[in-house]
């Protein structure tokens, strides 16, 4: 069975058998136990078991969420549309990721070559 995503995206969800199987092996995995309900009624504050200190220290070192400040550059890069063949594409695609970064960079060996 398959269901989709707010995003249109199709995904197939795994069967009585197959999840029986997902479930046997979490409850297998004595490094990650499931958390039970009993586990939440004892959870405390992270200040009252770190101390209020420790807590303020780790809140001053987390970062932000978004981009990190500084980064962005002087000269942005531009969103650009480009029409190539499916196998091209795909080409591209199957290095991984950071491939709109290698076209770019062979873009600039050919095109700019005194870069």
């Amino acid at each position: 069975m398959s269901i989709t995503a707010k995003s249109g995206r199709k995904v197939r969800m795994p069967t009585a058998a197959e999840d029986a199987k997902i479930n046997a092996g979490i409850a297998a995995d004595r490094d990650a136990p499931e958390v039970t309900d009993g586990a939440f009624k004892r959870a405390r504050p992270a200040a009252e078991v770190l101390g209020t200190e420790v807590v303020a220290k780790l809140m001053a070192q987390r970062r932000p969420r978004g981009r990190p400040a500084g980064s962005t550059a002087a000269s942005t890069k531009v969103p650009v549309t480009v029409r190539v063949d499916p196998d091209v594409l795909e080409a591209l695609r199957s290095t991984g990721a950071g491939w709109q970064t290698r076209v770019n960079d062979l873009l600039r060996r050919e095109f700019m070559p005194h870069r």
